[in-house]
């Protein structure tokens, strides 16, 4: 018999907070086929686009990040307030039989604040360096803190939580993927090499804007290159607009849902550096130039990126904010070195590939049944 019967994962706001949970709920699944998997997500449209084609029940909860500002703040409370009764009346009937795992963003925290209050057991995983600061104030609850990263682990250090470094969970299509489906759907050319142009989940624009300056600078490539370039929705149409003309093979889309099935088509990969990302990168075996989100002031793209560069699988070009020209100079400096260096390339494929933790997710899974 096991312990517990139901599995509520919650988390969202990007793939980064849903991937890894989809990743171990699959584990969970092959070894107790009848467990039942339910998510708590966000209200964005990414996260109902990834989890309905899952299979899996999912709850978008209407809250929403923290503000101070008093004209938010009220808003803000209501809705955490509203969503904490949601789930808190979801997992209550099964609390005895329950498991609650939380993957970051402010979806995750009325989840675990239920959990909290009725007793059941809280997990959390945390892929990205640095804790965000859902994940830090949830810490607290937790009894068992998965993480990628030996660094992360010090972010923790006082909760009462067993620290677990076991990588990022990844879906179970990484270790043996099957690149039919995006060859035919994407009319890939078998004979030519092809390079990924992706800005994660929701797309990137200036990831979008340094290719888009760059791409008349890769004609030196068109009989052996190819590219595919994933703009995200918002972006979609500017980004088609501007290869009209150009002469390298192209397929321009918005949204691929089969990243193992890409990467592993994939000669040469440019995206961002969350957690899942580079995690992916190197599960592919796949050269990768990362370009961090800028953005952020504890800079954890850049700081993951380069566990991926130390161990040989990745090198970062710096996505310089306001000045798409000399991030495009920097992406077409490193990405022309790759593409006209095969050894180069397997190389760091290679490297990426021994530094991947593919077992992440069934160790998770494993530790989080024992709960």
């Amino acid at each position: 018999m096991m312990k517990r019967s139901h599995y509520f994962f919650a988390g969202g706001g990007t793939g980064g907070h849903i991937y890894p949970a989809i990743a171990v709920a699959e584990q969970i699944r092959k070894v107790h086929s009848e467990a039942y998997i339910t998510f708590f997500c966000s209200e964005r449209t990414i996260d109902s686009q990834i989890l309905a084609k899952t299979g899996y029940e999912f709850f978008p909860l209407p809250a929403e990040s923290v503000s101070l500002r008093p004209d938010r703040l009220l808003v803000f409370v209501s809705k955490l307030v509203r969503s904490y009764r949601f789930a808190r009346d979801k997992i209550g009937p099964v609390a005895g039989r329950s498991v609650v795992i939380g993957t970051g963003g402010f979806a995750s925290a009325p989840a675990l604040l239920a959990a909290h209050r009725l007793k059941v057991p809280v997990a959390l995983i945390n892929v990205d360096i640095i804790p965000g600061r859902a994940n830090k104030f949830l810490a607290r609850f937790a009894k068992k803190i998965f993480v990628q990263f030996e660094d992360t682990a010090v972010h923790f250090s006082k909760t009462k939580a067993g620290v677990h470094v076991v990588g990022c969970p990844l879906r179970a299509d990484f270790e043996n993927p099957d690149s039919s489906r995006a060859v035919f759907e994407l009319e890939l050319d078998k004979n030519k090499k092809t390079l990924i142009v992706t800005g994660a989940s929701s797309g990137s624009m200036s990831i979008n804007d340094a290719l888009c300056a760059l791409t008349k600078d890769l004609e030196p490539f068109v009989d052996t290159w190819q590219i595919v370039h994933i703009t995200g929705k918002r972006d979609y149409q500017r980004v088609l607009t501007n290869y009209t003309d150009v002469g390298i093979g192209h397929n321009v889309i918005d949204y691929f849902d089969d990243m193992p099935g890409l990467l592993a088509c994939a000669d040469v990969v440019v995206g961002r550096a969350g957690a899942v990302s580079i995690a992916e990168y190197a599960a592919a075996g796949v050269a990768a130039i990362c370009m961090p989100y800028p953005y952020h002031k504890d800079r954890h793209q850049y700081l993951n990126a380069s566990k991926l560069v130390e161990a040989g699988g990745g090198v970062i070009v710096d996505d310089v904010v306001g000045d798409c020209e000399q991030t495009s100079k920097n992406l077409l400096r490193e990405l022309t070195a790759l593409m006209a260096d095969d050894e180069k390339r397997k190389k760091m494929g290679q490297k990426g590939r021994a530094w991947a933790r593919l077992d992440a997710a069934e160790k998770t899974a494993q530790a989080i049944m024992s709960l």
